[in-house]
């Protein structure tokens, strides 16, 4: 404050301003003004100056005719007070007083920036553990609570300017913590079932719920923003008789749950390791399977010709007991006598089973080896196959498979007994696919009747 120069009606100019440094509402008062010691500690003069700076805000309480009015002029703000800028004051100076004499108007400046810290003390009291709701344990808590002021019309609202007291607002936001704090660690032990001796680890938890639980409650009841609330401390009486007591069980029950965790771990370990075994176990044999399967699918694939050959075997043979049938037969006339006709058929399919054995033995002996050239190639719609040895004949087609192979006598037999059909596809070294025995010409003359095939009449019996 200090002299700015003097106005029409001759008082003193007020430069208006606060020049405190810590503080959350001020009065400002003329100089020389105590509070409420005359009607001019609210008389500000006719072109006076307003300082606002940032950070606060002034507020302007007068009386119209229609009531308590109130100004605010947010800082940063530096000007002469006229009806130019306080429109609102307009009435007061232009009809109450004319300019020409002071108006009454009271000023508080609140602070808006700067961040208010107030300690807390929470003295003794007890606190229950569940498994020992009698015997209660003395705990202190200690900590502070930092608030600023953000909507300042809520705060006038809440707060009466002209008497209020810094000291008065802390002491109310001072219980209204311990308060609240002292409810909220009573109770901890009850909803969280932790030992009340380990109360001290669960400062984080009292801290966020002190501030989820106090923030509506500051602002609601005082018009302050809660910043933050900082647990300093939760400090538990040792030498109460109790203590020791909760301890040592606490103690107990800790070990014992230790011990049953302990536990648990090897069990699951060892059933880990248990289950672990089967399914190395389960692999192993799965793999041995499949290797055994490989190997017999390898083997019959080497031993596939060896197979052809039995197969073959078991045809001559039946063959041959035809053969031998064949040749024990009578004549015609059941006289029991030679029969030519059989006994030549009985040497041309002996003849033929004689070459087929010789190839069958020599087949025998060529297996083993690599084989060099002379594969036929795949039937049609079948997967493609070795070509046999120079020296094999005929390749048949029979029941869709491949067999054979087969010399020319044996084409024939084949002919006889219905297996070789002039539609039946066949193959040898030197073609390029197969093809129907028919076309072929060395088969064709296979399926066309012999002349003089049919024997003339027998002559009649001798006398």
């Amino acid at each position: 404050m200090g002299l700015f120069g003097r106005g029409r009606g001759g008082g003193i100019m007020n430069v208006i301003r606060c020049d405190e440094q810590e503080y959350i509402v001020w009065k400002w008062r003329p100089r020389n003004q105590e509070a409420n010691s005359t009607s001019r500690e609210n008389s500000i003069r006719w072109g006076s100056t307003l300082r606002v700076k940032d950070g606060e805000v002034a507020v302007f309480v007068y009386q119209q005719k229609d009531g308590t009015m109130q100004d605010f002029i947010e800082g940063p703000f530096e000007q002469t007070i006229t009806t130019a800028n306080l429109p609102v004051l307009t009435n007061i100076i232009g009809l109450a007083y004319g300019g020409d004499s002071p108006f009454q108007a009271e000023v508080y400046f609140i602070n808006l920036q700067q961040n208010n810290q107030v300690r807390f003390a929470v003295p003794y009291f007890d606190v229950f553990d569940p498994r020992l709701p009698d015997h209660g344990v003395p705990v202190a808590v200690r900590g502070t609570m930092t608030f600023n002021i953000t909507d300042y019309k809520q705060f006038i609202k809440l707060n009466r300017l002209v008497n209020f007291s810094h000291e008065n607002l802390i002491k109310q936001i001072q219980d209204a913590v311990r308060r609240n704090i002292k409810g909220i660690v009573a109770n901890l032990p009850q909803e969280t079932g932790l030992p009340l001796v380990q109360v001290e680890r669960m400062i984080m938890e009292v801290n966020e719920r002190s501030e989820q639980k106090l923030r509506p409650r500051i602002e609601t009841d005082f018009g302050v923003n809660l910043k933050a609330i900082d647990i300093a401390a939760i400090e538990i009486n040792k030498e109460s008789p109790y203590y020791e007591e909760l301890r040592h069980l606490t103690a107990g029950i800790t070990a014992d749950t230790l011990k049953a965790q302990r536990d648990v771990n090897i069990k699951n370990l060892k059933d880990t390791q248990e289950i672990n075994r089967q399914n190395m176990e389960e692999t192993l044999r799965i793999q041995r399977e499949e290797a055994q399967r490989a190997q017999r699918l390898q083997t019959e694939t080497q031993f596939i010709g060896a197979h052809g050959l039995d197969q073959q075997t078991e045809v001559l043979k039946a063959a041959a007991e035809s053969l031998g049938q064949m040749g024990q037969m009578g004549d015609g006339g059941g006289g029991g006598g030679m029969n030519a006709a059989g006994m030549m058929t009985g040497m041309m399919m002996g003849g033929a089973m004689g070459h087929q054995m010789a190839g069958m033995m020599g087949n025998m002996g060529q297996y083993w080896q690599q084989p060099q050239g002379g594969t036929p190639p795949p039937m049609p719609g079948s997967q493609p196959t070795p070509p046999p040895m120079p020296n094999v004949q005929w390749f048949v087609a029979i029941g869709g498979q491949q067999a054979g192979p087969f010399s020319q006598p044996q084409m024939m037999q084949l002919v006889q007994n219905g297996n070789l059909k002039p539609q039946t596809l066949v193959w040898r070294q030197g073609m390029a696919q197969w093809g129907e025995a028919a076309m072929q010409p060395e088969l064709s003359p296979l399926f066309a009747p012999p002349a003089g095939a049919t024997p003339p009449p027998m002559p009649p019996p001798m006398p």
